[in-house]
């Protein structure tokens, strides 16, 4: 089944998310095409892959959406998904709020709502500690005051899940993009690809998601989730590069013969090779025990997201030193993946974060 909807999908984006249509897409302020948009959600079902049959989804699991998110990967899509897909519903379905399920969750799915989570601040740092933004209760509701920073397609989404610090400790809590004392702030970034913004929120109305000041334990493993998501779309984007490497190493001749006959360029591939065949299976086991929400989850997906952000920095850079000179260019799509590779390597924590985070769990 996997591997149907896997072939679907490539189909899909071979088509609508092309190297031309991502230079397009990534020059707009939004990111994305609309169009492609809708057609993802209303012709593949995509945006509702994890979403509950209920609301409107399809009611599959984290291996297939990690199977999906591979062949973005692989095409580099632009478009708000892995805040919408990924972040948003496995959050949402983490905290167990049906009221807050049943609001939100039909849009996600139907791709009429864009929404992502709000997490990280100033510093960038990702832990319970790190959350400094103030919730505070009022007469007609909640209104939250702080800044988040590094948000994924945080200037377009149409639903915020904010994480905040009450009195009772950390919560969640849903802000519309419209609301009043937001202002959202479109952020430069190295990869154009994807999408962040800075929030700065002022006495701005908001609705609480679950229980006040219990809402960590759902934080963590939606983190742990994502690591594991982020290393399969990385596994999709170093398979195309070495898919580049390869194809160009045959036609590229130097000395009346192929570049790829020659030792040196053999050996480079064969190690990017072996990166990306343990990439798969590293991510392959994650999405795994995501699907299973078992204990294994969180030293999975810190080991996972460490070695796969690494090894797909090895490999776009072993595929910019194949093509030589012309890997430099910015006509050629070498760049795109070297810096999708170099964003996906911070997002949701670096590898010696990651790494940090696994010494300490399996007790060292």
């Amino acid at each position: 089944m996997q591997r149907d909807m896997q072939a679907v999908v490539r189909d899909f984006l071979k088509e609508r998310s092309s190297e031309e249509a991502v230079r397009v897409a990534m020059d707009t302020p939004s990111g994305y095409d609309p169009d492609v948009w809708k057609q993802m959600a209303e012709q593949l079902g995509l945006q509702g892959l994890i979403v509950p049959e209920e609301f409107g989804g399809t009611g599959l699991g984290y291996v297939e959406l990690g199977a999906v998110l591979e062949e973005m990967g692989r095409m580099l899509l632009c478009a708000p998904y892995f805040s919408t897909a990924v972040l948003a519903p496995t959050l949402l379905r983490l905290l167990e709020d049906a009221k807050a399920n049943a609001a939100y969750l039909p849009g996600i799915a139907s791709g009429s709502i864009i929404a992502t989570v709000a997490l990280t601040e100033d510093g960038g740092a990702i832990g319970e500690e790190a959350v400094t933004l103030r919730a505070e209760p009022t007469a007609d509701g909640w209104r939250l005051t702080g800044s988040k920073n590094y948000v994924l397609d945080g200037h377009t989404a149409d639903l915020l899940l904010v994480v905040a610090r009450s009195a009772g400790g950390v919560s969640v809590f849903a802000v519309e993009g419209t609301a009043t004392g937001l202002v959202r702030e479109a952020l430069p970034t190295m990869d154009q690809t994807r999408k962040q913004a800075r929030l700065t929120l002022a006495d701005t109305p908001a609705i609480l998601v679950a229980a006040e000041g219990a809402a960590w334990p759902a934080v963590d493993t939606m983190l742990d989730i994502a690591a594991v998501m982020l290393a399969a779309e990385q596994t999709g984007g170093a398979q195309r590069a070495l898919d580049l490497a390869v194809e160009y190493a045959k036609v590229r001749e130097q000395f009346g013969r192929p570049i790829g006959s020659f030792q040196a360029i053999k050996h480079m591939c064969a190690n990017m090779l072996v990166r990306v065949e343990s990439m798969r299976s590293a991510a392959y086991y994650g999405m795994w025990a995501a699907s299973e929400l078992n204990e294994e989850l969180s030293t999975v997906a810190h080991l996972t997201k460490s070695f796969c952000s690494d090894a797909y920095m090895f490999v776009t850079k072993e595929m910019i030193q194949v093509h030589g000179g012309i890997g430099f260019t910015w006509e050629h799509p070498a760049h795109l993946y070297l810096k999708r590779a170099h964003s996906s390597k911070v997002l949701l924590g670096d590898p010696a974060f990651h790494r940090e985070q696994l010494a300490t769990a399996i007790g060292l």
